[in-house]
Order: C-alpha cells, then structure tokens, then sequence
C-alpha cells in the first residue's frame, strides 16, 4: 500500500508514483501550453495588413 501526502511535510511521504504522477502532469501542462500559445515566429502577424495613403492634392 502507497502512502499518501499528508501535508508535504517531508519527501518521504513523496512515493514513486506520486513522482511519476506529477511530472505527467507537468508534461501535460507544458505540451497544452505549446499547443495553446505557439512561439513560432510565423504565426504572428497573420492579420491582412492595411496601408494608409494620405490625401493628395
């Protein structure tokens, strides 16, 4: 039987599968937040840009 985090007092209470939990968890957050925000360069601007041309007289 596993023991449990009562209070994270201290890291022996942290078991293996506790670590292995919560750094999947952490994989998960980090690829979310690639497919969320992407730093692709490429991907910003992506808006039609528009010229104003001033009046001619």
């Amino acid at each position: 039987m596993t023991k449990r985090i009562a209070n994270a007092t201290t890291l022996k209470d942290f078991t293996r599968r506790d670590f292995i939990a919560s750094s999947v968890l952490t994989a998960v957050l980090f690829t979310a937040a690639l497919l969320l925000f992407p730093t692709d360069p490429r991907t910003e601007g992506k808006r039609p840009e528009l010229t104003v041309q001033g009046q001619q007289r």
